[in-house]
């Protein structure tokens, strides 16, 4: 059985998103649902059809995030004593070493990834050129755009 990492907070934003969708969402469809089906004719009832998507939607959501927790990998960065190493779950500070622009990034599993909040996934081509460099090293990233060189500023595990 394959077991995903996650790291405790992400752990945590997954199961307070299940719990969401079982107390909120579902409760709040099921309504939606009960009120079109109360409108009459159900096949030309948009309102039921569309309810009935979301109802779908949010199952779907359920069971997935259900089988992701029971399945993954919790693994507490905190905990971590790496030795000043890039692990999975650190928050690294990167710079360019052309421009010399900054970037924190944490590497974090596939299942809670999310570029919006600089978390990149362990198997993405820049948490792989990072893993078990130290601050201080310097690192070539192959990225879409050609070849970026990163110097790592700084590891941290929160």
């Amino acid at each position: 059985m394959n077991r995903d990492p996650l790291t405790l907070a992400g752990s945590e934003r997954l199961r307070a998103e299940l719990a969401r969708l079982k107390k909120t969402d579902r409760p709040a469809v099921i309504a939606a649902i009960a009120e079109a089906r109360a409108h009459g004719d159900l096949k030309e009832n948009a309102e039921y059809h569309a309810a009935r998507e979301q109802q779908g939607f949010i199952e779907g959501r359920i069971q997935h995030l259900e089988s992701v927790l029971s399945s993954a990998q919790v693994i507490d960065v905190a905990s971590l004593n790496p030795g000043g190493k890039v692990v999975f779950g650190a928050t690294v500070t990167v710079a360019d070493v052309e421009s010399g622009d900054e970037t924190t990034y944490q590497i974090v599993g596939d299942l809670e990834a999310d570029i919006n909040e600089n978390r990149i996934a362990i198997s993405s081509p820049i948490a792989r050129a990072l893993i078990g460099k130290v601050e201080g090293d310097e690192t070539t990233v192959q990225a879409p755009s050609g070849a970026r060189d990163l110097e790592i500023v700084s590891v941290e595990y929160v």
